[in-house]
Parts: structure tokens; C-alpha cells; sequence
């Protein structure tokens, strides 16, 4: 992990040092008053045009994914433009005299900015969020319509913005606690995801986060026009210079803008398992686990792995509640499978063939009396049928296999074959990936290994660590942490 402290310790630096050389500099006399309006403006106008860059990159991405975490992510830099672009044509001494709607302005364009950030980093099982996701292909013209809105109406009534009191001395220390409390959140958030994505793309957020959150601090404690002041708006340049340069590299290194942003809010599965996971899922896992010892740590990764394919192949927020919930206990009828038959290493005979092929249904009757709904039952029951039919346990075919199913049988037979088992040793990815190819139109629905390919080929380093601590993933062991 010393390439974790690294990462963290030049974090730390170039977040700290900005608001140091902040408080130090004002008992220097370089801290001089400068007053320019125009120089104001334009320091402001650049800020936002880049902001806008940045909105208009991600909000034609979120046009073409469905992930509502896009869609936060281009609303964040609409609200820090909008607003921005008021503060700077409100600038005192360029179009008019009042400075405090200029401050409102400024101190509304970090907190609307701050909130669209925070939700990108809020568990997707969250009832707001949902409720957004719903609304995601409307969400950006109608929060952009909603921001133009109100912009011309402060535009010609400029006192209202007083109403809001940011700047009060009462206002300007509660949207500062606000705008710090969601920040740090994201900045928590999206260095965790880090730490197992290794995604370039998630600390560009912290920088941006982190800097942005320091400009606010400055905006209300600074004294405007002086040198010490000035440097809240650099922060607030460098905070989304920093994702104009993110965006801008990754694009460069993988060609397409809408893969490098896609993978930037699916790098963290196990967020969406701890999200989805219901106590009822939990024990029904850990007694699972406590049977078979193979099994520790198979439903967990089984469901790490469908999750990555259901989101590349575009499923919805409930679906891929079900795959978590299904995938977690896909394999708990093997509770009712004497454990000579289950870890038996030579061969099996037609009646222990037949025992281990009940699980799928004994699973499902144990899940139907708990409640579980239709999806996850289907999981559970469905997931070793086969494309062309000669599946167990009801041989259905094709289309007939219920997709959530169809996912999570790749996910199953690509864990199975990279992990050891009681008859053979575990296989490698090349080797578990040429299976699969071959069994597609045959085991596999085609769609299903045409994304799995995908998904492997982008996000190769998540799986190669997967597989590097697959005997350290059982459920129990992350829930403890």
C-alpha cells in the first residue's frame, strides 16, 4: 500500500498548501490591494467557459449511458458556469455597484455545484436518487432550462438574491458547513472507489472537490480585492482545469470519452452489493459459506462480476438490485447437499448428479418463502440453464431464460472455472475467456459474452486483482470491515 500513501500524502500536500500560503500571505505585505474589475471578470468568464467544457463533455455522455451518476456529474459544472457567469457580470465596478449580490452569486455557484457532486457519490439505492434516475433523459435540459430561468430573473431583479442571505453573517457559515460537509463526503467517497479502481478520472473529482471546497473557505474569511482574496478564484480555475485535464487524458489514452466516464461510476461494486444486501441476504450468504468451503467468497464474487456485466448491457437501478440480491445467495440451496457429494473429488455418479442439480430449486423454494421478488427469484432458479436448452432444472432456451439469469450464469461459470476446485486446480483468465467464447450461442446468450468481453478488456486490472485475492473475498470478511 505505499503507493496508496503516496497518492494520499500528494493529496494532502496540494490541498493544504494552497490554504496555508492563503493564511500566511495576508500577514505579509504582499497582500496588497487590487482592484480590477475587467481582470475580475475575466478570471470568472474563463472559469466558467471551462466549467461548461466540462458539462458539455460529460452531459453528451450521460445522453448515451444509463447512469444516472453521469448525469450528476454534468449538472455540477452547468450550476458552478451558471452561476459563475452572474458573478462575474455582476462584478462591482464592471456593469454595476453591488457587491453582495456578486458574493451571493459566487458563494450559490460552489454550493449548487457541491450538492450534484455529493449525489455522485451517494449509493444509487438512495430513494432521491432513484427518483432522479427516472427523470435521468430530461434531468440535464430541464436543470439547464431551470438555472437560465433564474439567472435572467436575477438578472433584472438582482435584490432578490438577498432573500437567500449566503452572505449574512449567519448564511455565509451555514452554506460553508454544507458545501464541507458534502465535499468531504465526495472526496471520501471517490478515494475509496479509488483505492480499488485505480481510475485516473476519480481523483480528477477529489482535486476538483478538494479545491473547490478551499475556494469557499477563502470566498467567506478573505477580504475582497486583496491579493489573499484573489486566490479563491485561481482554486475555483484549478478545480476545473484539473477535469477539462482528466477528461482530456483519458480520452487520449483510450479513445473514446463515453467508455473512460462509464467506467468512472461503475469502478466500486461492492458499494452497490452493500447498498442492495437486506439482513435476510446476509445470513442466508454466511450460512452458505459456512457449508461449503469453496463457496466463501463464490456468491460474493459471482455478484461482483454480474453487476459489472448488467451495468455494461445498460440495466436499470431495480435490476441490478435483483442481480446483487440473486448473486449473493444463488448457490444457498446447497445448504441441502450432503458435503461427501459436494466436495467430492473424483467423479460423480447419476444420482449425485442429480442431487447437486436440485440446488437451484431447493434454493429458490428456501427464497420464496422469505419473500424474495420475482428477479432475484429467477436468479436463483434460472442461472444454469443454457442458451440452446440443455439446462437444468425446466430446460428452458434462448430468450425464455430471463436476462438476470442469463447475466449471472457468466458471472458463475467464469468464477467457477478461475477458481480451484475439489476435482481440478483454478484456470487462468485466458483460459476461463476462451471457454466462454466457445460456449457462446451454446451455454451463453451471445449479447451477454460480446459485453462480458467488453467489460473485461476495459476494466482488466479490477479483475486481475479479483482473481490475485479471490481466497480473501468472502462476504463476512468485507461486511467486518
Amino acid at each position: 500500500m505505499k503507493s496508496d500513501k503516496k497518492v494520499f500524502a500528494a493529496l494532502a500536500a496540494l490541498q493544504l498548501f494552497p490554504l496555508l500560503g492563503y493564511i500566511l500571505i495576508q500577514f505579509t505585505p504582499y497582500d496588497a490591494w487590487i482592484h480590477n474589475p475587467s481582470g475580475h471578470f475575466y478570471i470568472v468568464s474563463l472559469v466558467s467557459c471551462l466549467a461548461l467544457v466540462v458539462a458539455a463533455a460529460v452531459g453528451v455522455v450521460a445522453t448515451r449511458v444509463r447512469n444516472i451518476k453521469v448525469s450528476f456529474l454534468s449538472l455540477s459544472y452547468v450550476s458552478l458556469a451558471a452561476m459563475f457567469i452572474l458573478h462575474g457580470l455582476t462584478t462591482p465596478g464592471f456593469l454595476m455597484n453591488h457587491s453582495t449580490i456578486s458574493g451571493n452569486f459566487a458563494q450559490l455557484s460552489v454550493l449548487l455545484s457541491a450538492f450534484w457532486l455529493w449525489l455522485c457519490s451517494v449509493s444509487g439505492d438512495r430513494r432521491l436518487v432513484r427518483w432522479l434516475s427516472l427523470k435521468q433523459g430530461s434531468l440535464l435540459p430541464a436543470w439547464s432550462l431551470l438555472l437560465l430561468v433564474f439567472g435572467v430573473f436575477l438578472w433584472l431583479y438582482p435584490d432578490f438574491v438577498h432573500i437567500l442571505h449566503l452572505k449574512g453573517s449567519v448564511g455565509k457559515w451555514v452554506t460553508t458547513v454544507l458545501i464541507l460537509l458534502m465535499n468531504g463526503w465526495s472526496i471520501w467517497s471517490n478515494l475509496q472507489t479509488y483505492r480499488v479502481s485505480r481510475f485516473p478520472l476519480q481523483l480528477a473529482i477529489v482535486y476538483s472537490t478538494g479545491w473547490m471546497l478551499i475556494a469557499q473557505i477563502i470566498m467567506v474569511t478573505g477580504e475582497p480585492w486583496r491579493a489573499s482574496w484573489w486566490l479563491y478564484h485561481f482554486m475555483l480555475l484549478a478545480s476545473v482545469i484539473v477535469m477539462v485535464g482528466g477528461i482530456f487524458r483519458e480520452y487520449l489514452s483510450t479513445g473514446s470519452m463515453t467508455g473512460s466516464i462509464k467506467l468512472l461510476f461503475r469502478a466500486n461494486p461492492q458499494d452497490w452489493i452493500n447498498a442492495y444486501i437486506s439482513p435476510s441476504v446476509r445470513q442466508l450468504v454466511l450460512t452458505t459459506e459456512a457449508k461449503d468451503a469453496y463457496t466463501a467468497g463464490h456468491n460474493y464474487r459471482v455478484a461482483l462480476y454480474a453487476l459489472k456485466l448488467a451495468e455494461e448491457m445498460g440495466l436499470s437501478s431495480l435490476q441490478l438490485r435483483a442481480i446483487a440480491q440473486g448473486g449473493l445467495v444463488h448457490d444457498i440451496g446447497k445448504i441441502y447437499i450432503p458435503d461427501g457429494i459436494l466436495n467430492k473429488p473424483g467423479k460423480l455418479t447419476a444420482e449425485e448428479r442429480d442431487i447437486i442439480e436440485a440446488h437451484p430449486v431447493s434454493g429458490f423454494d428456501i427464497c420464496k418463502r422469505l419473500g424474495f421478488m420475482t428477479d432475484e427469484l429467477a436468479v436463483i432458479r434460472f442461472h444454469h440453464e443454457k442458451w440452446n436448452g440443455t439446462g437444468y432444472p425446466d430446460g428452458l432456451a434462448g430468450e425464455n431464460i430471463p436476462l438476470v439469469a442469463r447475466i449471472t450464469a457468466v458471472a458463475d461459470v467464469y468464477d467457477a472455472l478461475t477458481s480451484s476446485r475439489a476435482y481440478r486446480q483454478a484456470m487462468s483468465h485466458d483460459e476461463a475467456m476462451e471457454i466462454l467464447r466457445k460456449e457462446s450461442g451454446v451455454h451463453f446468450d451471445p449479447r451477454c459474452i460480446g459485453s462480458w468481453e467488453r467489460v473485461v478488456e476495459e476494466q482488466r486490472q479490477f479483475f486481475q486483482d479479483t482473481l490475485a485475492n479471490s481466497t480473501h473475498l468472502s462476504l463476512d470478511k468485507k461486511l467486518a470491515k
